[in-house]
């Protein structure tokens, strides 16, 4: 299998990383990011804002950003645990034997955070959330790539994590940080490098180093413009690449 598409615009936020020339430089000399910074959302009103979690904020960042000159995008969210801080504290709860309120439950689900975003933003385009271990980033292009071949002219594709709570910590089986990026993705065109995504049989080789989260790999990839990244899933492996 294999899927080409470009991308026509992109957003990331990180603790300490905002603009594109601040991720132009991390890119040369890619680190973890970490901090307390939070998104400012400064278009959501007050009150909404107070609806999102850190990481909700974060992805509401990158998304108006990217969805700005086309609000009317079909949306791919693509989260190996999604908005976890909010979904392990609700399951704290209940063990305690607390109730669960129905507001704490809503912000606690997978697609919790695109819904959100669909709300506060009026959308009515079709929206995917998917969640796929390590490789979620690759399986959110998929679900784009699905949509551009169902007649889409452009697909909003967002991808974001967060740490795991300190009493999870021992589940983590790749660097945590926070952050979120969204890419504008379409077919081919003029103008805009190619870019493909195949899966097959994992070939001998080493794996990118793992010094950051698999979503970060990725933004790290398509920002230095790297002809490959090999990403392992099993016995099975995504290819992204680029034409030369």
């Amino acid at each position: 299998m294999e899927i080409s598409f470009c991308v026509r615009g992109w957003a990331a936020w990180a603790p300490g990383l905002d603009h594109q020339a601040q991720w132009h430089a991390w890119a040369g000399a890619p680190a973890l990011p970490y901090g307390d910074e939070t998104a400012t959302l400064a278009s959501v009103p007050a009150m909404q804002r107070r609806r999102l979690s850190r990481l909700g904020r974060a992805v509401l960042h990158v998304t108006t950003q990217v969805q700005d000159a086309q609000p009317d995008l079909p949306m791919v969210f693509a989260s190996r645990y999604g908005d976890v801080d909010r979904a392990l504290g609700a399951i704290d709860a209940l063990e305690d034997g607390e109730p669960l309120s129905p507001t704490v439950f809503a912000g606690s689900v997978h697609n919790a955070i695109g819904a959100l975003h669909s709300i506060l933003g009026g959308h009515r385009q079709n929206l995917v959330c998917v969640a796929a271990g390590a490789t979620s980033g690759a399986a959110g292009m998929v679900e784009a790539a699905a949509l551009l071949a169902d007649g889409a002219q452009e697909v909003l594709l967002a991808c974001y994590d967060e740490p795991l709570p300190p009493a999870y910590a021992v589940f983590a089986d790749e660097p945590q940080a926070l952050y979120a990026w969204a890419w504008r993705v379409a077919a081919p065109s003029t103008g805009a490098p190619t870019l493909r995504l195949a899966r097959g049989p994992a070939a001998a080789g080493a794996d990118e180093a793992a010094s950051l989260p698999a979503g970060l790999v990725v933004l790290h990839w398509l920002l230095t413009e790297q002809p490959s990244l090999v990403q392992r899933d099993g016995a099975q492996a995504w290819v992204w690449s680029r034409d030369a």
